[in-house]
């Protein structure tokens, strides 16, 4: 049947009034998720646009064989060695999840085992059989006893992130009748595996409460409660094995607590009180808790405490500014710090009674680099994760005393890959306040720079999250169709220190958006592409960022993807009630209580601001079972869209059956990405 337009959303006025300041919204009702006249607006809404994307069809289809083509289906992670196991992942051929497996060390060995044979190898968990039936299937905690011989996990079937709690004997293979419902990311063991550390979220989803759960028992026990809505909760096992660590944290606040992991039953400990503004996160390290801290410290710093009387701090990394300190980790003879510099990540290693350091060199001028796992205190060596634009993902072991790199594994691209077959380039935009913002681009090698290359152009800027280079099997679908692919560094995310995290938040928000727009215009001066063929995408808070530049400069891109938009972000930071808002008041400000900050928000917010304009093609995608940006928020945008700029072309998807990620299983996603990456191709002209 065809459908003779786009779905037309009910209007029914709704008033609210803060500040002085009285707004109508007239598609408020589409919140109620459950109600008939909600379900049946999404469901239209899909059915119109799987009729407006019908072309791609056939597109869709090639796409997804590409991006499967290229992918090794049947394929083992690097096997990672913890106590007299080493770990690892399979993947299989037709099979949606990975297959987590283990295998005993053999006498002698001391690198991980290569090639298929794994004798000896056990299943330790079938995501496959889990999934069994089942239309969404994620996996929360998955968490071994130090002694091997259990193992927690949680899953979630709905995509809301509500995760149950499971026990598995590893040695026999009974799961036990312990089971926790509602559970948070975030388990820690006792060191005699007879204990079990969990968290449990209020009625905001917030992760309040950390519990103590005695094996074989229904025996539960609350440990700590952060009353404060503004922090959660977070708890995990050191690296040592010798601490339970509960990490509580606001935005802008930090407070740790540690039990002696021998005796768990024991009065958790705080090694510093909080202090508005203070962040700090810690590190077991022998007689020492390393602490990297940014009091008087913008960039952070890294100093210590004792572990038998935590008190004083001892520095021993003062704070250099421009060098974002970002984690530290600790093994018995060396600490890796994890930092950022010049818009790069990077690994500085310290050698134990040592002041002397070392930065790891990589060879291109673009990459992205990190630890990776390292469950073992007691080493010489580190496992490290490597990429690029157009090296894919890379996984190395480190000699820290030699500084020898192993490459263990690369991830295969199959079809006759070659790198050299592409370019990346590092450029700059000038924003109006005169801020250099990074541009991070990768395209075929041979792409004219002309203005004629079709263009994508990916954002987020929130949160200090940095989108650092990295490389995409899915992108060589748009690269090999002559799709110049760029990253657009803006202000609010971590990408060039604390100072550019801060320059766009709050009362500055609206620096990632002219960022953005920056960017996009800068791409066109240096004849990269034309607004014609230039598309934007981003997701979550990046989908704020989408949605406020088609507000602000329709006329800069030709097409916007807002994947699970933030769209609606006023009346959510409005409502105390709902997941995270309290939580958020130290990203975004608080206008409850500010009329400064209601009226700063109100002038940005998308969903607020649309009017009565030419706005570029624009698809919107979102999940039903989202818990962190609701569904309500792209289905109220794409509706007051059409109602007031109804000469546009807009697209509403919804997952009626996932959550914030989208679909769970790799070919499902896969499907989902081939959709979206046939509509790029389309509004550029590159089908």
């Amino acid at each position: 049947m065809t459908i003779e337009g786009p779905p037309t959303a009910r209007q029914v006025p709704s008033e609210r009034t803060f500040h002085g300041d009285t707004v109508t919204d007239e598609f408020a009702w589409l919140t109620v998720k459950d109600a008939p006249e909600t379900v049946a607006l999404l469901e239209a809404e899909n059915a119109w646009t799987d009729q407006a994307t019908a072309h791609l069809e056939d597109l869709r289809g090639t796409v997804f064989q590409e991006i499967r083509s290229r992918t090794q289906e049947t394929d083992l992670s690097a096997p990672t060695r913890k106590g007299g196991f080493w770990y690892y992942t399979r993947t299989l051929e037709g099979k949606q999840y990975g297959i987590h497996c283990r295998m005993p060390v053999r006498p002698g060995e001391t690198g991980p085992p290569a090639g298929e044979d794994r004798p000896g190898e056990q299943v330790l968990l079938d995501g496959n059989e889990l999934a069994e039936g089942k239309d969404f299937f994620a996996l929360g905690t998955y968490d071994v006893s130090p002694d091997g011989t259990w193992l927690a996990y949680s899953t979630d079937f709905a995509g809301d992130e509500r995760f149950t709690l499971r026990v598995k004997n590893l040695t026999t293979g009974e799961v036990l009748a312990d089971e926790i419902t509602d559970a948070f990311y975030g388990s820690a063991w006792s060191a005699d595996g007879g204990e079990l550390f969990y968290i449990t979220v209020d009625e905001a989803w917030r992760p309040n409460r950390v519990w103590r759960h005695t094996i074989g028992t229904t025996e539960d026990t609350l440990v700590f409660e952060e009353p404060d809505e503004r922090f959660w909760v977070g708890v995990e096992l050191t690296r040592s094995e010798n601490f339970i660590v509960i990490d509580t944290q606001s935005k802008i606040t930090s407070e740790v607590r540690v039990i002696p992991a021998d005796r768990p039953t024991a009065e958790p400990v705080v090694i510093a009180e909080r202090r508005q503004g203070v962040e700090y996160s810690i590190e077991h390290h022998g007689h020492r808790f390393l602490i990297l801290h940014n009091h008087e410290a913008e960039d952070f710093a890294l100093a210590s405490t004792s572990v038998d009387n935590p008190g004083e701090w001892v520095e021993l990394i003062p704070h250099q500014p421009g060098t974002r300190l970002e984690s530290v980790d600790a093994f018995t003879r060396h600490i890796v710090i994890s930092l950022r510099r010049d818009g790069l990540t990077g690994l500085r290693v310290i050698a134990d009674g040592s002041t002397a350091a070392y930065d790891m060199e990589f060879p291109e001028p673009l990459y992205s680099v990190g630890l990776s796992g390292n469950p073992e205190y007691d080493t010489s060596s580190v496992r490290i994760t490597y990429t690029s634009l157009v090296t894919p993902e890379s996984v190395y072991d480190v000699d820290l005393v030699t500084r020898g790199m192993t490459l263990l594994k690369r991830k295969p691209v199959l079809g006759g890959y070659d790198p050299a077959d592409y370019e990346q380039f590092r450029e700059w935009a000038t924003a109006a306040d005169g801020t250099r913002v990074p541009i991070s681009i990768v395209a075929r090698k041979g792409t004219e720079r002309d203005g004629s290359a079709p263009t994508l152009l990916y954002g987020y800027g929130s949160y200090e999250h940095s989108i650092d280079p990295y490389f995409s099997i899915p992108r060589l679908s748009l690269l090999d169709r002559g799709v110049v692919f760029a990253i657009a560094h803006v202000r609010g995310g971590g990408e060039m220190g604390r100072q550019w995290y801060e320059q766009g938040k709050m009362l500055a928000k609206k620096n990632t958006f002219t960022d953005f727009v920056a960017a996009a215009e800068a791409l066109v001066r240096s004849r990269w592409t034309t607004p014609a063929r230039l598309v934007a995408r981003g997701g979550s808070a990046g989908g704020l960022l989408m949605g406020a530049v088609a507000n602000l400069a329709p006329e800069a891109f030709a097409g916007i993807l807002a994947e699970v938009p933030f769209v609606d972000p006023l009346t959510t930071i409005l409502d105390p009630s709902l997941p995270l808002t309290v939580t958020e008041w130290e990203e975004w400000g608080n206008p409850l209580e500010s009329a400064e900050v209601y009226a700063y928000m109100k002038s940005y917010s998308p969903y607020e601001n649309v009017i009565k304009q030419a706005y570029p093609r624009i698809l919107a995608v979102t999940s039903l079972n989202d818990t962190r940006v609701l569904y309500h928020e792209p289905a109220k945008w794409v509706s007051r869209l059409r109602s007031v700029a109804p000469e546009g072309n807009y697209l509403l998807k919804t997952e009626m059956g996932a959550g914030h990620a989208g679909p769970s299983g790799r070919y499902d996603s896969w499907k989902e990405e081939a959709f979206n990456l046939a509509w790029i191709l389309d509004v550029v002209g590159a089908a």
